[in-house]
């Protein structure tokens, strides 16, 4: 046994954090301790505690690197062997702060110092687009390399892992660190070696793959206990060195909302060719039995759950239309599961929304980012139903090998961490499932922005109009504009309108998504207009061209509401950085999937009666209509984490013997 890794049996040995939701009287008690755990590390001791660190500036300056180097080499010692104290904490990071300095030529703030002592303490650094995060994720990320047993950087995707991984790489360097990178197409033996640097960067999604098939190399070796009897039987050496992750120890997440939160839910599926060719036919004939089925009288449509629920006479519609066909049409439960999910796809999934066409194949778009996903797929069968709708070749259903979500999977780190620009809207909801306390962080300079009160129509149609008019109002004035959209759709359409104007412009979405962090790196350019899908470009800073700042700064346009508060502030937050000027505004429709869904039907058919359909109807009481219908999102979204979290709690108590993840 003196030949396998120790990380390797540390990894073996881990459980999840089998933690049941808390109810009635537990629920209050879990409630008061994270508000005592956010005292602990409320933002003025942490404030305090940087200045502190900022002051040994004075003793570290003047020395030569080799002598700085001298300086790390016992700290490392005493983290590596987990004697560390608080003003060993400090010191390091004092002398990180030094190092980056001469290594990159940044210098962290107080408030940066503030957050990484935010997360090292384990909790979600709440810092505003801009603040620097990718330099506040190294300290507490040295700190865990020096322990020796591995920090993963999670990144919102590929690009972003590349670039930080690249840029910090000397400051790790200089502390006697290695660093590694998770790239998409990478081998397993290089995956295997950037797995075993002191930090590896990567994507969620990256990083949870690689959990899954190292569960899935490992067999029936789940748990430490078997994994010591088979190498002492002598057969475990092959699987064991087929493993590419040496543990799930310490992750830092970066946009912690989008990957601990709007994705949360998800689930990470590693699954291959189904064997069943006959499904095939199926879904193809399910297609066209959809397209014969009336949407008022054998179907109803359940817009705010995304359901589809059969009539009586749907159902006896369905089984007249499928009486002579036989094989598995002739079962009542299978053929109304089949159509359904034809309905489904029919209904709920629109070309240029949840999916684009590229090379003859339904690619998925990413909810959150508005990135393609090609190597993605949804399950039960409801792929191959979007296939059949657009009339492409019919890929076989894939079988599901192991699957995890990603609320399941961070829950497996023995320490996390996070940043995010928004977390103060789910604190709760954090604490609850990750144990994670949110710190608000001041920014370095006091903001600028200027929110400007948000426009309501009556119909899309005006909206659409209204946005077309503010951005060449701004425009006039020399000033850049970045406008949100939450489809790839959406902004195709914009694009037209702002063609049809003559207003020149640059767009960003799943489809054109070539050279995006440069297009949103220069969308701070004097006289510019970027359109861009939802958070598209999320990491990258917007700096401010040569006299925008005495134009008033990037301009911000919200094309609609999303369903969660924390999205559109991390739109507006894309302009005031660092203490620059910019302002913001949103615009809304009812028309908008969000009032659509979730908006109140009364309050909706009163706005529209008379002339107000076409017309701009903001006012206080319009603005709380749509307040009310993003709480309702809110609170769906939130149900539906919860009862992901009950489900694997289920998992853990009773099927935790099996050793298998679903």
């Amino acid at each position: 046994m003196e030949n396998v890794p120790s990380t390797t049996w540390r990894m073996l040995a881990q459980r999840p954090n089998s933690a049941e939701p808390p109810l009635g009287l537990d629920a209050l008690w879990h409630k008061a301790a994270g508000f005592a755990r956010r005292l602990v590390c409320n933002r003025s001791r942490l404030l305090t505690q940087a200045e502190s660190i900022v002051s040994m500036e004075k003793q570290l300056r003047h020395l030569s690197d080799r002598r700085l180097r001298e300086t790390i080499s016992p700290l490392h010692d005493r983290f590596r062997l987990g004697r560390d104290t608080a003003e060993d904490r400090h010191l390091a990071f004092a002398v990180l702060r030094e190092v980056a300095a001469r290594q990159i030529g940044l210098q962290p703030y107080p408030v940066q110092i503030a957050g990484a002592l935010a997360m090292e303490a384990g909790g979600l650094a709440e810092m505003a687009t801009g603040e620097g995060k990718t330099l506040v994720a190294v300290m507490p990320a040295v700190l865990a390399g020096w322990r020796g047993r591995g920090c993963h950087v999670v990144t919102a995707n590929e690009y972003l892992a590349k670039r930080d991984a690249q840029l910090m790489q000397s400051v790790y360097a200089f502390c006697g660190l290695t660093v590694g990178c998770i790239e998409q197409d990478m081998p397993p033996a290089e995956r295997r070696q950037a797995y075993a640097a002191h930090v590896t960067y990567g994507t969620n999604k990256e990083v949870a793959a690689d959990f899954l098939r190292d569960q899935i190399a490992m067999g029936p070796l789940r748990g430490l206990p078997a994994a010591l009897l088979a190498r002492i039987a002598g057969g475990s050496d092959d699987r064991m060195g087929r493993l590419v992750q040496r543990g799930l120890d310490c992750a830092i997440v970066d946009e912690a909302d989008a990957v601990l939160i709007d994705e949360a839910v998800t689930p990470l599926i590693i699954s291959g060719a189904g064997p069943n060719q006959d499904q095939v036919e199926a879904f193809e004939r399910a297609a066209r039995l959809a397209k014969e089925l009336n949407p008022t009288t054998e179907y109803r449509i359940d817009p705010r759950r995304g359901e589809v629920n059969f009539t009586p006479a749907g159902k006896q519609r369905l089984a007249e239309l499928t009486e002579s066909i036989g094989g598995l049409w002739t079962g009542c439960r299978r053929r109304e599961e089949m159509v359904l999910q034809a309905l489904t796809a029919r209904e709920f999934f629109i070309r240029d929304k949840q999916y684009v066409i590229a090379d003859n194949q339904v690619v998925i778009v990413d909810e959150f980012t508005g990135r393609l996903m090609p190597d993605r797929s949804w399950r039960n069968g409801l792929h191959q139903a979007v296939e059949a709708k657009e009339g492409l070749e019919i890929h076989l259903p894939k079988e599901t090998y192991a699957r995890i979500s990603f609320q399941r999977f961070f829950r497996l780190y023995r320490k996390l961490s996070a940043m995010t620009g928004t977390g103060a809207e789910a604190q709760a909801e954090l604490w609850q499932i990750y144990r994670l306390p949110v710190i608000p962080i001041p920014t370095h300079r006091p903001c600028r922005r200027t929110v400007m009160p948000e426009r309501v129509f009556g119909s899309a149609a005006a909206k659409w109009e209204a946005i077309v008019d503010e951005i060449r109002r701004v425009h006039k004035t020399g000033r850049p504009v970045l406008i949100g959209t939450r489809s790839v759709g959406a902004s195709e359409y914009l694009s037209r309108l702002l063609s049809a104007q003559g207003l020149e412009h640059q767009v960003l979405n799943a489809v054109r998504q070539d050279s995006e962090a440069q297009i949103i790196a220069g969308a701070g350019q004097i006289g510019r207009i970027t359109v861009a899908t939802n958070m598209a470009g999320r990491g990258t800073d917007i700096r401010l061209g040569s006299g925008v700042a005495e134009l008033g700064g990037l301009h911000v346009v919200a094309t609609e509401r999303h369903e969660a508060r924390r999205i559109d502030r991390q739109l507006f937050g894309r302009c005031a950085r660092q203490g620059d000027p910019g302002s913001a505004q949103a615009f809304t429709s009812l028309d908008d999937e969000l009032m659509q869904q979730y908006g109140h039907p009364l309050a909706v058919a009163l706005a529209r009666c008379g002339r107000k359909r076409n017309m701009e109807i903001s006012s206080a009481s319009s603005r709380r209509w749509v307040d009310k219908a993003q709480q309702r999102a809110e609170r769906v979204a939130r149900r539906q984490r919860k009862e992901l979290l009950r489900a694997d709690h289920w998992i853990d108590e009773f099927l935790g013997f099996t050793g298998t993840y679903f």
